[in-house]
């Protein structure tokens, strides 16, 4: 898949690098749970944002990619997909003047970086990243939650899996929120949702750390955030149920 894509870079001329990020850019790193991150640098005569619509496009078009969110990182703009198989992909694009190592995990494929250091001077994060109320960004933020939940639950990483359970949860109740017209934000309207809803979640708190315990409340989480993402009739909501069915148990 990764070569696949970087056959798509080369054929565009206005992307100038690439490289490989994350956990795939360490000699021997990554698993079958890692996710597939390559950021690429865009020519400074073209706007970034031309070139994401287009790759999404051709995503779409040629890999069956699903868009889950967007986030934006300084001169960087992250858009998050899921392939076949229930492969995330992360994809990063920055302007090729602003391009370089943003971390270790970095390994340049082709082109150059931008000259200096990266700027780390900026505000220091945060334990969330938020996510508005809005219906697509509540569903694909919480599909991504459930990815990194089944990961860390299969490398043992109990305490971040159950983080990321409870992730996945929040943001289906955010979601169902919407849906019912009740407060969606800050857990205010969750005690305010019909019976039927709620009914839906009973068995999605982690009641250990045991890795049955923590695949049961994921699977019902997410069954909670796909039933949800139907209901407010989120685009290729029955797509992602599909391929996150390994999750649902």
């Amino acid at each position: 898949m990764r070569e696949q894509l970087l056959r798509i870079a080369e054929d565009d001329d206005r992307v100038v690098a690439g490289a490989v990020v994350g956990s795939l850019a360490v000699d021997g790193g990554g698993d079958r749970y890692s996710d597939l991150d390559l950021a690429f640098a865009v020519a400074d005569d073209v706007a970034v944002a031309h070139v994401l619509e287009d790759w999404s496009q051709t995503l779409a078009d040629e890999l069956d990619a699903v868009r889950l969110a967007d986030l934006e990182r300084g001169p960087t703009v992250y858009r998050v997909f899921l392939l076949p198989g229930g492969l995330q992909f992360d994809l990063s694009l920055t302007s090729a003047r602003e391009f370089r190592p943003a971390g270790p995990r970095f390994r340049l494929l082709f082109g150059r970086t931008a000259a200096g250091e990266l700027d780390a001077s900026g505000p220091a994060g945060g334990i969330f990243i938020a996510t508005p109320a809005v219906a697509e960004d509540l569903f694909g933020w919480g599909v991504i939650y459930a990815l990194h939940a089944r990961a860390c639950i299969e490398r043992g990483r109990v305490w971040q899996a159950e983080h990321y359970v409870g992730a996945v949860r929040d943001h289906a109740l955010s979601l169902a929120s919407l849906q019912e017209g009740v407060v969606a934000v800050q857990a205010r309207g969750y005690d305010d949702l019909s019976q039927e809803t709620l009914s839906r979640f009973e068995v999605s708190h982690v009641g250990s750390l045991e890795p049955a315990a923590l695949r049961g409340a994921l699977a019902a989480s997410v069954g909670g955030l796909m039933d949800a993402g139907t209901a407010a009739s989120v685009a290729h909501s029955e797509i992602v149920a599909q391929r996150l069915g390994e999750l649902r148990g």
